[in-house]
């Protein structure tokens, strides 16, 4: 069930987007998280809003700004990133905890152009692969974000 605006039950990452992710930044809805895969450039929007698994559970002002989030954060990853296809996502087949994959997708990539779910086995990021990601994405989405 959607917690009711004024509701005061907190919001919490699921312990699985904790263990295989890396929080990046807070954007006004959601937590910008970066998967633990240096197969792809994998991110992931989770709103911050508790008990919640599907969009429609949102307000109508959290699905506008839930939207208009994935859709900056769609445009700024196939701008740095140059991919061939952005693959945006919502399962929660395994985690119910509502959030977005973005998956910026390589013609070349190991497994394109099947789904990346189960194809090659994760790769964490070293420090400095997860350094330089970092530093393209949050720079850009600062830049962005000032604007808006």
């Amino acid at each position: 069930m959607m917690s009711e605006q004024g509701d005061t039950k907190p919001f919490c990452l699921h312990p699985q987007l904790v263990k295989d992710c890396i929080e990046l930044a807070e954007l006004p809805l959601s937590k910008l998280l970066l998967s633990n895969d240096s197969n792809y450039p994998w991110f992931i929007l989770v709103p911050k809003v508790a008990d919640i698994s599907e969009i429609y559970q949102l307000d109508w002002q959290q699905q506008q700004q839930l939207l208009n989030e994935s859709s900056l954060l769609s445009e700024l990853l196939m701008q740095i990133f140059a991919g061939d296809k952005m693959n945006v996502a919502a399962l929660g087949n395994v985690v119910e905890q509502l959030h977005v994959h973005h998956v910026v997708r390589f013609k070349e990539d190991g497994c394109w152009p099947k789904p990346i779910w189960g194809q090659l086995p994760a790769k964490p990021y070293s420090e400095v692969e997860l350094q330089d990601i970092k530093t393209k994405v949050l720079s850009q989405l600062d830049v962005v974000m000032q604007k808006a």
